[in-house]
Parts: C-alpha cells; structure tokens; sequence
C-alpha cells in the first residue's frame, strides 16, 4: 500500500511518517527530514513537492512545542516598504514590551520558486507564535503551521480568513462610505475611486462602500471611473492620472491609501490642478505624513497602531492558553476632514493646462 493509502485509507486512522511522505514524493528520507527542521540545502522543487504532501497527508511533527517560551513571536509582512507597516510593527512593539516578549520582523514576498518555505521556516523557530500581516495565507501554509503547533494571527488578511483562524481587521466597508458620503455632501456627483489590488478583501470592503454610497444617493456607479493600483504612490499616480485624462473626469477621488492619494496629488500637479479648488481628494490609513503634505489630507483613519496592539495581545493569550474573547476583531475607522476636499471647482474647460 502507498504512502497516501496508508495515510487516507479505511479505518482507523494512522499518524502520517515521514517515510510514507517520502515514499509519497519520491524522495529520501533524509530530504524530507531536511524540509521538516527548515534545512536550506533542498531543491526548490523538491521542498515545493514535499511542502505540499505534508500538508496534504496532514504530518504532525513530534510531540509538542515542548512547553518552552523563548520570549519571541515572529511579525510577518508582505513587505516593508509602507510607513503603514511601521505603525502596525508600532502597536506589536509597544504591547509585547510589557509582556515580556520580542517581535522578529521579516517579509515574505508571494510567487516565488519556493511559495511555503517561509511557513516551513517559521514551523522550525523558536518563536512562541506568528503575527502575520496583509499577506495572503495558502491552506498548505497554514497547514504547515498548524503542523508546528504555532499559535497564529492573522492583520488585515488579503483573503476571507478560516472561521477558526484569528484575525484582526479594520471596519474597511464603512470606511469606503464615509469617505463617498463625504464628497457627495460637498456636491460632488462625478466621483472617482482608485482601489488597491482587486484580490485584497480590504480593497473590495472599500470599493463596494463606495458602490453602496452613491446608490443610496440614486447615482449609479460608473466602471469607467474606477483604477485599481496597489496602494503605493506610483499606483495613485498611475490611476489617477488615467482618471483625470478621461474627456469627462471626475472631480473627487476617493484613493484607497494615503499613499496613493499622495500620488493623485502629483499626478494632479502635472496637469496644473489644484487641490482641492479643482479636484478634491481623500485618502484611506491616516498615516502620520496625512496631516503634513500641503494640502493636509482628508482621510479614513484606521487604527493601525491598535490593530497591532490586538493582534499581539490575542497571540499572547493564544500562547497562554487563555481563551480568546472572539476569532475576529474589527476595529473601527473614522473620517478625518481636512484641507484637500472642498466642492466642486470650475470645469474642465475652465481648468488650468499643464504648465500654466
């Protein structure tokens, strides 16, 4: 019998070896030994394989984390390159201060040859548990966690979470509201929206609180006034620049991040338009740069700093034992008016050219 029936096959059920993963994947014992304890000196394809087999034959690695703290918790992001990942690490950082642990930064990044050796890796430290952070978690990695018996939160997951599995988030949905409303209560009828990337369940929560605020003011949604971008300053340039050369462009936008409403900003600048005189913006994070670009920005606060703070605070009750008050947490947004939203300006024909 194969190493899978053995594994799946009738009656009883039989804790999965990792001689019959081997046998399963066609490799030697020792390989997938090396996979198991995170061993660097395996072929990307092979580790990909055996990943995969371990999480599908549902291994167990032996016996349980041993009871030992190392006072250490992994905080993953799917990159670092955003001052929101600072004000995330922020809250983590200031809660597990007081609580005798340490945060492990590092980032992963998503389609490469080896797509679960960083959950293999994390399996093999010693950390007491897993923060991650706006990054798109496979069922073969979180089987492979739950094989290494790792505590695990979720912030802001990019796709709908398991039921079973903790999560932090923002209320993004309403947020996406209360930035249309807004505009649409200054007068503005012709309202642009520039998302982030279409797959991230926050930028669908915010694009469809826009949907639903201008059907509840009897405007229907125009597609060609929506960009998706990828919440960085070139996506909003980018976006919303496509927005302001159409013949009838929009004059608010609503830009799922600060980050890309600063690149509506400049994209705006180089078509000689003013904010928010000629086109309102308003922005989605409340970064702390929001208050400080000129013109201040107009935004949705979401509270990133205690998003973190949450997260860690239900990993280290997940660490403890204690049990969780709910599996997922949403924190609440609010709008920030500032100085770049105003009412409609002149129209486009009254509009200054680029370089006037």
């Amino acid at each position: 019998m194969g190493g899978e029936e053995a594994a799946r096959g009738p009656g009883p059920r039989r804790r999965t070896t990792l001689a019959a993963v081997a046998a399963e994947a066609g490799v030697s014992l020792p390989t997938v030994s090396k996979v198991v304890n995170g061993r660097p000196d395996v072929a990307p394809a092979t580790r990909a394989r055996v990943e995969r087999l371990l999480g599908e034959l549902n291994y167990t690695r032996p016996g349980p984390r041993r009871g030992r703290r190392a006072g250490l918790i992994d905080l993953v992001f799917s990159g670092l390159d955003s001052p929101w990942a600072v004000e995330i690490l922020r809250g983590v950082a200031d809660w597990c201060v007081g609580h005798g642990l340490a945060p492990a930064v590092s980032a992963v990044r998503h389609g490469s040859t080896r797509p679960a050796s960083w959950a293999s890796a994390l399996a093999s430290h010693d950390s007491d548990g897993v923060i991650l952070v706006t990054a798109e978690l496979s069922s073969a990695e979180l089987a492979q966690l739950r094989a290494g018996r790792i505590p695990l939160v979720v912030v802001d997951p990019v796709n709908p979470p398991d039921p079973a599995l903790p999560s932090v988030g923002a209320t993004n949905w309403a947020g996406g509201i209360a930035a249309t409303e807004h505009l649409l209560s200054l007068g503005h009828r012709r309202i642009g929206v520039l998302t982030g990337p279409p797959g991230y369940l926050c930028s669908r929560a915010r694009a469809d609180g826009y949907r639903s605020a201008l059907e509840q003011a009897g405007l229907p949604a125009d597609a060609a006034l929506v960009r998706h971008g990828d919440f960085q300053h070139e996506g909003g340039f980018r976006g919303g620049g496509e927005l302001l050369d159409l013949a009838d462009p929009p004059t608010a936008i609503f830009a799922g991040s600060d980050q890309q409403a600063l690149g509506v900003y400049e994209a705006a600048r180089q078509r000689g338009l003013r904010v928010p005189e000629e086109l309102s913006v308003v922005g989605f994070d409340d970064l702390p740069a929001a208050r400080w670009v000129s013109p201040p920005l107009t935004t949705v606060r979401q509270p990133l700093a205690e998003m973190g703070r949450v997260a860690a605070e239900m990993l280290g009750d997940l660490i403890t034992g204690t049990p969780l008050r709910s599996q997922r947490v949403e924190l609440s947004t609010q709008l920030v008016i500032r100085d770049s939203t105003a009412g409609p300006g002149r129209s486009r024909a009254g509009r200054r050219g680029v370089g006037s």
